[in-house]
């Protein structure tokens, strides 16, 4: 029993390593439209608002 013990760290370890792969190689969004968009917001939000002091 106890060398079927030391077979459950390494088939753990293995699942886990698995589970990292599959979950690092989900596909991702590269699109920058958001964050350019959102920058974009915030130039003229800054742009009002120094407007509005000046």
């Amino acid at each position: 029993m106890s060398a079927l013990a030391w077979w459950i760290f390494p088939v753990v370890a293995g699942l886990l390593a698995w589970l990292w792969v599959l979950w690092s190689r989900r596909p991702r969004s590269t699109a920058d439209s958001d964050s350019l968009a959102g920058y974009q917001r915030f130039r003229e939000a800054m742009e009002r608002d120094a407007g509005e002091r000046g």
